[in-house]
């Protein structure tokens, strides 16, 4: 269910009057409209549905090479301040007959970033489903992204990049397949 782009207006309004500021100055008239539709969309990843974002864009094929797509673009916002974080997502897996068609592993890492998030369960959360959706005999995950909210406030570090990582099945059992997954990845 889409949410209430009017219902969230008001909310907003008021959190401006809140801050000190004139929700009738020329320059915020619209502004709680913006909002409301920004947090939409910002959120739409609980609005989507796995089978439809795969949209059976799965594919047999014999092979057990290594598959990796990486520099995948992470937008999500922290669940803790409501601030984004923005970095890079890297994929990997080993098929076990079946392999994603390319554009659906960035489909299936934007919803679930277009949520409230960790960006360790945003990890977890992408290395599962791949794992899951074509049985894969291994999966690695990486992203590595910079926070607004350890940015812009509290301890105010411009240059901090935040990484984590998800190995699973081969990845995790093997270490010879998570260092050819980071050395493709230019992570080691």
């Amino acid at each position: 269910m889409e949410p209430d782009v009017r219902r969230i207006e008001p909310l907003v309004r008021q959190l401006l009057v809140e801050l000190g500021e004139d929700p009738q100055r020329e320059g915020l008239v619209k502004t709680p409209e913006r909002v409301a539709k920004a947090l939409a969309f910002l959120t739409y990843g609980y609005r989507s549905d796995l089978k439809t974002v795969i949209n059976d864009a799965l594919f047999t094929q014999d092979t057990s090479s290594m598959v990796i797509v990486k520099d995948i673009e992470v937008y999500s916002m922290c669940e803790h301040h409501m601030l984004p974080f923005f970095g890079r997502c890297h994929i990997g897996y080993i098929p076990n007959g079946k392999v994603f068609g390319v554009s659906k592993l960035a489909r299936l890492v934007d919803m679930y970033a277009r949520r409230l998030q960790l960006q360790e369960r945003l990890t977890e959360q992408i290395s599962r489903v791949v794992m899951d959706s074509i049985d894969a005999k291994g999966v690695g995950v990486m992203i590595e992204a910079k926070h607004l909210c350890m940015m812009m406030r509290g301890v105010e570090k411009q240059n901090s990049v935040m990484v984590t990582s998800s190995v699973l099945g081969v990845f995790r059992d093997h270490v010879a397949t998570r260092e050819e997954f980071l050395a493709l990845v230019g992570r080691r």
